[in-house]
Order: structure tokens, then C-alpha cells, then sequence
């Protein structure tokens, strides 16, 4: 699997342990194509980056799983931020959350319908659902980074809030099988499932940036 690693030239700590999340300048030395070794953690003394090696396959079940350092090595390690094209992904991510988002609650309000709807309805249903679904994710992402800047010393730069929205969108993949609904009939039990799915997903992307404890209090107070 490609992606997280260096050669043997000296770079910032811009890496991280996926074990314990120390940043790390390099994550394997490379002899010749094809023939690497991976580093140690100086903290931890365990494999930088097993995932490095690993198909990418492996990553998508560890992340499934609900590993943390499947999801630092998707963090840190696996893309260059200096070749990522962050804002463009952020704006992508964005719009596709809260389109499902809004999708989801508007398969909820039609089972509480007994009637069913027309398309015109249905349309400016979905309209209000994604205007309350923008301004509630919106609140609550402000309390989220109010909280991480004040409670956890999170860095006051943009950069670092870009990071937890990075992490929260990203982590959100269930969401994805919102789709589903429409080819299928589920009980509207299956939304929840979903939505603890993805609120268990974050608490566990953010914990290696330590925020998962505050995400899952301000969620419940929210």
C-alpha cells in the first residue's frame, strides 16, 4: 500500500505514531524500490505505520472496526497536506454530509406520514430540512471548536479547526448507506442505527487528536 511515508531525508515531524499518536519525521527508509524498513516510535518503541505495507483493504475494515490508528494513518500519514488540496476536499465533504444529512431526516418525516406525498412537496420538504440541517450542524460544530479552543488547548489557528472538521466529515461514511433507503424499504429503526454508527465513528477519529470525549459531551448537550 502506498501513501505516509519518506525516504531517509531529513523533514519536519510532520508524521504520526499510529500507536500513540507521537509526530514522527519518517516513517520508513528507503534502499531501493521495492526494499524499505519501517521505522520505530521513539515513545512507544512499536511500528510507526504497519498500514504502509498493507493493502488498502485492511484499512478500510480497521476503520469499520472503529481502530484509532487506522484513522491516524488516514490523517497523518497516508496524504502529503502540502500536495492536498484541503479546502476543495472540506467544501466536497461539506455539501455531501449535509445533503445526507437532510435525506435522512426526510425519510424519517414520511414515515411519520401516512399520506403520501407529491413530488412538490417532497422538494420544498427537503429544502427546509437541509436549511435546519446547515444551521443545527453549524451550531454545533461552533460549540465543538469553542470547546476544543478553550477546554483542550486546541491550536487558535484555522488550521487546527480545519482538522476537526476534517475528522468529524470524514468519519461520517456511514451516512453513506442513507442511500440505500432509496432502493429499499428499512423500519425507520435503521436511521438510528446509522446515526449512532457515525456520532461512535467520530468520538473514535477525534480520539487521536483528543477530542473525542468533548465531541461526545457537547454532542449529548446538544
Amino acid at each position: 500500500m502506498e501513501g505516509g511515508g519518506t525516504t531517509s531525508e531529513a523533514q519536519p515531524a510532520s508524521f504520526r505514531c499510529v500507536q500513540c499518536g507521537i509526530p514522527i519525521k519518517t516513517l520508513y527508509i528507503q534502499y531501493s524500490p521495492g526494499n524499505i524498513r519501517l521505522m520505530k516510535c521513539g515513545n512507544c518503541k512499536a511500528v510507526a505505520d504497519e498500514y504502509i505495507e498493507c493493502e488498502i483493504m485492511i484499512l478500510i475494515i480497521d476503520l469499520i472496526l472503529h481502530k484509532p490508528k487506522a484513522y491516524r494513518h488516514l490523517f497523518y500519514n497516508m496524504f502529503s497536506k502540502e500536495t492536498l488540496n484541503l479546502e476543495g476536499l472540506l467544501w466536497k465533504l461539506i455539501l455531501g454530509f449535509l445533503i445526507l444529512d437532510a435525506y435522512g431526516i426526510l425519510v424519517l418525516s414520511t414515515y411519520d406520514k401516512e399520506s403520501s406525498a407529491n413530488v412538490t412537496s417532497l422538494l420544498w420538504g427537503f429544502r427546509k430540512m437541509f436549511a435546519g440541517v446547515l444551521f443545527g450542524n453549524l451550531a454545533f460544530l461552533c460549540v465543538m471548536f469553542l470547546g476544543t479552543r478553550k477546554f483542550l488547548n486546541s491550536p487558535k489557528g484555522l488550521y487546527g479547526y480545519k482538522d476537526i472538521l476534517l475528522g468529524v466529515l470524514v468519519s461520517s461514511y456511514f451516512k453513506i448507506f442513507l442511500v440505500a433507503t432509496m432502493v429499499w424499504e428499512f423500519p425507520s429503526s435503521v436511521i438510528f442505527i446509522i446515526d449512532l454508527f457515525v456520532i461512535s465513528s467520530n468520538t473514535v477519529a477525534l480520539e487521536g487528536e483528543k477530542y473525542g470525549i468533548l465531541y461526545v459531551v457537547i454532542h449529548v448537550l446538544c
